[in-house]
């Protein structure tokens, strides 16, 4: 509602990293106008909150199957203006769901070299889309802490899968002649984290609804900790180190943007979901939840 009443006169769309552009050449820049790109926008986020919901459901993360999942994907995606445009946080989440039902499935496999090498595979590509998407490479050997005993063939999968799609990229680059490029990608590695940062925080009072939610989410997630199957203990910290690892990775990007927290949004979606699932007053969390996007739609106005 917020978006559309007063559409930007202009939005870029950069669909790759502009070093994946000599891989492939497209160019959507300027393909679409603020309204399309809106649109088009909105029913991304749609297909997402329904995939999305879908693995929560067979997961069995919030103990029952609901559409809550997809309720809170949505919900918060309208956090901020530019979480509603095209963008390639956007793009990656696509991929960040499908690694997250991968991660999910790893306890569950005898054998998980293949679906590890899929994942670094996964990640490569969203590397190309969006280059803070690497940090995801923690989240593999993570995953693998936390879901599997040792293996050091499962712990090399993800990184050689990882390392093939950069290989590829490598040998294009060297039959331009421009190998010294590609060396060029990896400097934001060698960025350290920013110990001063310029807020205006009147632009995220927003996210009080959300801090609260997430303390009453957490609350009532400790209080059930243990008499949770394990695979579901397990299942919550691996989303909740996905969320912070999602939210610290801006660094690698020195012009990042708001919608790059778009990232944050699958795993902390996941625990607004617990804590509406499993709250107890009826009158307290339906009024909590209503506050919620009223302040939403207040802060997009104002």
């Amino acid at each position: 509602m917020a978006i559309f009443y007063e559409i930007p006169a202009h939005l870029n769309f950069d669909f790759l990293e502009p070093f994946a552009r000599l891989l492939i050449n497209v160019d959507l820049e300027n393909a679409f106008t603020p309204s399309t790109n809106i649109f088009i926008a909105g029913i991304l986020v749609y297909i997402q909150a329904l995939i999305f919901n879908r693995i929560v459901n067979n997961h069995n993360l919030l103990g029952k199957p609901s559409f809550l999942p997809g309720l809170m994907f949505i919900t918060g995606t309208s956090l901020f203006m530019p979480f509603m445009i095209l963008s390639p946080a956007l793009i990656c989440n696509f991929l960040l769901i499908w690694i997250i039902d991968k991660f999910l499935k790893l306890g569950k496999s005898a054998n998980s070299i293949n679906t590890v090498f899929d994942i670094g595979m996964i990640i490569a590509i969203g590397t190309l889309v969006y280059f803070p998407f690497m940090v995801m490479l923690f989240m593999i050997f993570l995953a693998l802490l936390l879901f599997r005993s040792f293996n050091w063939r499962e712990w090399v999968a993800g990184l050689i899968g990882f390392i093939t799609v950069f290989f590829f990229l490598a040998v294009f680059y060297y039959w331009n002649d421009n190998l010294s490029s590609f060396y060029q990608i990896w400097k934001p590695l060698g960025n350290k984290f920013p110990s001063v940062f310029k807020i205006n925080y009147n632009d995220y009072l927003v996210l009080i609804p959300v801090a609260v939610i997430i303390i009453l989410a957490s609350l009532q997630l400790r209080e059930n900790f243990f008499r949770s199957f394990i695979s579901t203990r397990k299942s919550f910290q691996l989303l909740f180190f996905m969320f912070i690892i999602s939210a610290a990775s801006f660094y690698l990007k020195p012009d990042f943007r708001t919608w790059h927290f778009l990232l944050c949004v699958p795993p902390g979606a996941v625990l607004l979901a617990y804590y509406f699932s499993n709250a107890k007053k009826r009158w307290f969390y339906e009024t909590l939840f209503l506050l919620f996007v009223l302040s939403i739609q207040y802060f997009l106005f104002v």
